[in-house]
């Protein structure tokens, strides 16, 4: 081991050997996310791949580090920019994998500023903190999520201590690291309650370029209520569809709401569509149960996609020169929670059930729903579970997830 860590330090490199070791360190760093994708999800391949990509980023060259930060964002994010080919401006999205990968650069290019691996621990503990762009996709501990190791703060913290001990402790004592990698494992089972509804997750396969057509509503509309005339039939007492599935402002269309409000007495719906009120536009979840309904709208809403993280006068900018005019939605103020036959649930959609402020208070069971065709075919799917998977198992709540494009299920 000792040797290992000799090679490792900190040396002048040639260009093709930085080259090589940051590249194996992008890839170790998201080998997790690629297994995942393909099924072949093993817990203690995801434990050694994890430690040994954090163990690289804290001993390789600075230059190696720069090459790893690079390819971690192109690994992590290429599918990003496929989204601006529905805003019309397509020839964005090379620039935009290319930006993300500079920005992971830049990112992890902080811990290149010291030769020192205690700082470099230090650096990397900080960054686990650090969003850039209010963008949060990139969590650390997001490595272990599928692992013998915890996801809390003081897990990795324990694990960045004994990946940097062997650069300083002598040989009688080499042997505190492994405690401390013991004392990172995850120990903790959460009890979940039982759901006591029977729930229907509906997961559709729309494409993006074919679901905001006028045209296509009324084939998207029968079969929205072919999926709830089905659960009915099979006695579930909720049905869940995506985010967006009815594509308008379901508001602005009282006799749809006047049918789902029927079909509500037999059934609860929980149903995203958007909505328009004060000629301000709001991502909301439609929750029609016992005649009635309520509106649950979005809280945290996407960095360049629903708002632009920006000064006023570059956002104005952006949104008209490059998402014609459609990133201004409107964030409600606070989570929603609603209750259905007694049992509470909050609400999530999309992107906000990859972050902690959704799963903040007295949460137990959640219900995200997503439009992931934005992004088809790619990783983000997958990726986007991960996360859920991971804020879960922080907060210890159950997730029914309905998504349009891959990613359906419960997780917990």
């Amino acid at each position: 081991m000792k040797n290992i860590f000799k090679n490792l330090i900190i040396q002048k490199n040639s260009i093709q050997k930085d080259l090589f070791i940051g590249t194996l360190t992008a890839l170790l760093f998201s080998s997790f996310i690629y297994l995942e994708h393909f099924g072949f999800t093993i817990k203690i391949i995801n434990t050694l791949t994890a430690l040994s990509a954090l163990t690289l980023l804290l001993y390789i060259s600075k230059r190696a580090i720069l090459v790893s930060g690079f390819f971690i964002g192109l690994l992590w994010f290429y599918w990003i920019g496929y989204s601006f080919e529905y805003q019309g401006v397509g020839y964005m999205t090379p620039i935009i994998t290319f930006a993300f990968a500079i920005i992971y650069m830049l990112f992890f290019g902080i811990t290149a500023l010291t030769s020192k691996v205690y700082i470099r621990a230090i650096l990397l503990f900080t960054l686990s903190f650090f969003e850039p762009f209010d963008f949060n996709w990139l969590q650390i501990e997001l490595l272990f999520v599928d692992s013998y190791i915890g996801v809390q703060k003081y897990q990795l913290i324990f694990v960045l201590t004994a990946l940097t001990l062997p650069a300083y402790i002598k040989n009688s004592f080499k042997y505190i690291s492994i405690l401390f990698l013991v004392a990172a494992l995850n120990y903790t089972h959460v009890e979940h309650e039982e759901m006591p509804l029977k729930i229907k997750l509906v997961s559709t396969d729309i494409k993006q370029e074919d679901k905001w057509l006028r045209k296509n509503r009324p084939a998207t509309i029968k079969m929205i209520f072919k999926e709830i005339d089905s659960a009915i039939k099979e006695k579930y007492e909720l049905i869940v569809l995506p985010e967006s599935v009815f594509p308008m402002f379901l508001n602005k269309n009282p006799n749809l709401i006047e049918s789902l409000l029927i079909k509500s007495k037999e059934i609860s719906i929980v149903v995203g569509s958007l909505l328009i009120e004060n000629s301000k536009h709001y991502n909301v979840t439609y929750i029609f149960s016992d005649g009635k309904y309520e509106i649950a709208k979005k809280m945290v809403l996407v960095p360049f996609g629903e708002y632009i993280p920006l000064p006023k006068f570059m956002q104005d900018f952006i949104n008209e020169n490059f998402f014609a005019g459609a990133s201004d939605f409107i964030q409600a103020k606070e989570p929603t929670d609603f209750t259905i036959k007694g049992v509470k649930f909050r609400n999530a959609i999309c992107y906000e059930a990859t972050c902690q402020e959704i799963y903040d208070g007295d949460v137990k069971f959640v219900i995200a729903i997503s439009n992931n065709a934005w992004f088809a075919p790619s990783i983000e799917p997958t990726l986007q579970n991960l996360l859920i998977k991971y804020y879960a198992r922080k907060n210890g709540v159950k997730v029914y997830h309905s998504t349009n494009s891959k990613g359906t299920g419960i997780i917990y």
